[in-house]
């Protein structure tokens, strides 16, 4: 894949999809480079990051498509060992919504990519709608990482994403599987799992966190109770500079939210929150979620 199109990755799916756009595969287009292709010519990308697809969210997506039709088309690849089909790089949801509508035809823009572009074109439009699940993510950054060789450090550029939260990620497919399938359902936050990951016996911990509705503060002094500590440890403390464990718990919680590190600084009830970013690309994905209706 040229240097360039690596680059480009980082901007997003709308960047993406103009760039697409303009050098669709030749067929029968329509404006703006999109082409109308018989839906049952679409396969879907079974290295797809996203497993999880809500039924009640497709129901409703496909109630929209039978009233205004696709509004946006799908990114394709022409599909590897499948001549004249394509397969699905990202909008595998408004696919199946469009199937559940009885739609004959899809838009979609063709782009020849080989298997690690499509696969980071997918993670990133997922992580940027936030539409994977904790879980879902952490399995799509360790795909890039041991299928793809990519380091942290080289996933995090590419999804627009500090290296801690990708570290964050992946330690969570250390977790049990009762609390993995946990983060899939939405029963349990990241930030949760992360509280109580180390924690004897996690999984029964987690447990008393859902049936209870526990907050991420909650299930911290849960899991210290379950090592036996009241007290916070006096390392941990130093660390935090100073700061009490509301501050520090409420900056692991934006820092989760956002993908990038996020200090607070608190003077009595006021002061100011800073976000680090390290390019053009994070920063328009913090005002892309910070703005986002």
């Amino acid at each position: 894949m040229a240097a360039d199109n690596r680059r480009g990755l980082g901007r997003g799916l709308s960047a993406l999809l103009d760039e697409a756009g303009a050098a669709a595969v030749e067929g029968t287009e329509v404006a703006g480079g999109w082409r109308e292709t018989p839906i049952e010519l679409i396969r879907r990308n079974p290295e797809q990051p996203r497993r999880d697809f809500a039924e009640a969210d497709i129901e409703q997506l496909a109630d929209s498509i039978r009233e205004r039709g696709v509004l946006q088309p799908i990114l394709v690849r022409p599909a590897p060992g499948m001549p004249g089909e394509y397969q699905i790089v990202a909008g595998e949801r408004r696919w199946r919504a469009a199937q559940r509508a009885g739609l004959r035809h899809m838009p979609v823009v063709v782009r020849e990519l080989d298997d690690l572009a499509a696969f980071e074109i997918a993670i990133i439009e997922n992580v940027q709608r936030a539409d994977l699940n904790p879980i879902e993510e952490a399995l799509g950054y360790k795909t890039l990482i041991e299928r793809f060789g990519r380091t942290q450090e080289a996933v995090a550029q590419t999804v627009g994403k500090s290296r801690s939260h990708v570290a964050n990620a992946l330690r969570l497919l250390a977790l049990p599987e009762s609390m993995q399938a946990d983060l899939r359902s939405g029963r349990l936050s990241a930030g949760h799992a992360r509280a109580l990951a180390g924690a004897p016996d996690a999984a029964a911990l987690a447990g008393l966190v859902i049936d209870k509705g526990l907050s991420v503060r909650e299930a911290e002094a849960l899991a210290r109770r379950a090592h036996g500590r009241e007290a916070e440890p006096a390392a941990r403390k130093s660390r935090g500079g100073g700061k009490d464990a509301d501050t520090r718990a409420l900056e692991e919680d934006l820092s989760e939210a956002l993908g990038l590190d996020v200090e607070v600084a608190d003077l009595g009830g006021a002061g100011e929150v800073r976000i680090r970013y390290a390019n053009l690309e994070q920063l328009d994905d913090v005002c892309r979620r910070l703005t986002r209706s």
